[in-house]
This record gives C-alpha cells, structure tokens and sequence, in this order.
C-alpha cells in the first residue's frame, strides 16, 4: 500500500513529470535523427558507365560496371539494371562520360538518330547544307540552335556598293566536318567545321540559290553574322531587304532554275554530307525534306 501511494506521488509530481517528458522528446529526437541520417546514407547499387562512351555508340555489356551510391544522391529518372541498358545507343548529340549513370535522356532505342535535327524542319521548307569555314563561323563559334543573319555584299552596275542583311533569323541545325561528322557531338576530337545545315521556305531557298550563282561572277559576297537581336522561340525566317530582293531577281531573270541549282551544287548540297541511310533522308534533286 506504501508503495502504491509512493508511486502515485512520485507520477503526480510536476517535476517528474516534466523529467520523463524531456527523457521522451530526446528518445524521439534521437530516432529521427538516425531515421533521416539512413535515408540519406542508404546505398543504391546502380549501373554506371566505365568508359567514355561517343555519341550514336551501341552500349554493350563491356561498358557497364555497378557502384554503390547514396540513393539521395541520385536525382532523375536511371536505369537500374544492364538488362536495360545494352543494346540501347547514346543518343547523336550527346557523350556519356566515363562514371555517369545511365539516365534514361542519355539513350535511345534507335541506331537512326544522326539526322535527328531534320525533326524541327517544317513540311514546307528547304534543308541547305551550306559551304563554311573557321573564319566564315567566327573560329567555330556557331553551334546548332544558334540564330544567325546572312548579309549581302555586293557592286551594282554603276560601281556602288550595296550592302545591307539578307535574311534573318536563320536557326542553325547542325554543324558537319569534311566527313559529314558533326562537329560538336565529340568533346574528345577537334573537328573543323566544313558544313552548317539550316532550312528555308521554299521561295528563300530558291532566292539563296541565287545569291549563291551570282557570286561566281557579279561581285556578291555572302555574309553569316550571329543573331545579337532577342529572338522568340520559333520565330519566322524573313528576308529583310525588297532592293537586295530586287537587285538579285533582276540580275538571274535570264537564268533557268536548272542552270541555278546545278552551279550552286558545290556549295550547298545536303545528300553527300548528311549522315548515312537514315528516315529522315534529303531528296537529291530539290534538297526538300521527304514527305
């Protein structure tokens, strides 16, 4: 009975109370520190890439090794197994470095990816692949998606000088080498660039032509200058000058578009440096997206 009554004042006691309610805040305290510390220091063995992997490169199980990483550590969507990973390709414009995860948007299913950047082209425009060089790209400076300008320089038949952009707001869709290799997919290889490929309605492409013809004997020179001006997503190609318009229409009015297309070929042909047999293919002829 002592006891009883010993133990009933021992609870009723404000400061037991109060003792046994710290004792119980630092027990929890405690658990959930070590509760979050596991979450955050708990491994996850997860495939990883043991070699610089290129650009369009099948992955094959030699390429593949596990490691063991703090799950928290890992963020995005990854493959976890190799079952999953071999047989895929790394995607044309990427290189998976020696050590990275295989995250998903690093792999494709497909070995037909090189002419991936043909898929923004509209139904209604014109791939060029036009003729370039270190200097003419600002010592390789221009990169796909850059927005670039063409300027025209050129003499008109009094001996002026007519100078003035051309057309605007041209995106660029790649950039090639010699060997029709693009140019930046390959961190580890200097490639210089040869080609860059952007599109143009139908009637611009033409008037390109054009341009293009008259400087083989009429004093024009074409210019690429990169986009300084802000430029909205998906903005319209546009030529910006009537008089350059004019003045290049009025000079190959007497020339056939047969004698334009086959003069131009050597500097703007988009079959011989496109990669090889893909969907996405450049009709010869025309150099117009297949429909």
């Amino acid at each position: 009975m002592n006891l009883s009554n010993s133990l009933k004042k021992f609870i009723s006691n404000k400061n037991t109370i109060t003792i046994i309610g710290v004792v119980l805040c630092i027990i929890i305290l405690y658990w959930g520190y070590n509760f979050r510390i596991n979450q955050k220091v708990s491994l996850s063995k997860v495939p990883y890439a043991n070699q610089t992997i290129q650009p369009r490169t099948k992955i094959t199980s030699d390429m593949i090794s596990f490691m063991n990483v703090p799950a928290a550590f890992i963020k995005g969507s990854y493959y976890s197994s190799s079952d999953q990973i071999e047989g895929k390709f790394a995607k044309s414009d990427i290189m998976i470095a020696e050590g990275s995860i295989f995250y998903t948007d690093l792999l494709t299913d497909s070995s037909t990816v090189s002419n991936s950047a043909f898929s923004s082209v509209k139904s209604n425009e014109t791939v060029i692949s036009y003729k370039v060089g270190m200097d003419s790209t600002y010592a390789n400076s221009m990169m796909p998606g850059d927005i670039i300008n063409v300027y025209l320089k050129a003499k008109s038949d009094d001996g002026t000088i007519m100078f003035g952009k051309f057309i605007g707001n041209i995106k660029i869709l790649d950039m090639k080498d010699s060997n029709g290799q693009r140019v930046f997919e390959n961190t580890t290889e200097a490639r210089t660039p040869a080609y860059m490929l952007f599109a143009l309605p139908e009637d611009m492409h033409l008037l390109f032509r054009k341009a293009i013809y008259l400087s083989n004997g009429y004093d024009v020179e074409l210019i690429l200058v990169p986009n300084t001006e802000k430029v909205e997503k998906d903005a319209d190609v546009y030529v910006s000058s009537k008089d350059i318009q004019d003045f290049i229409n009025d000079k190959t009015k007497m020339v056939s578009v047969d004698e334009i297309l086959s003069s131009t070929e050597d500097k703007v042909n988009t079959t011989e440096n496109n990669d090889n047999k893909t969907d996405d293919t450049v009709d010869k002829s025309t150099n117009k997206k297949n429909q």
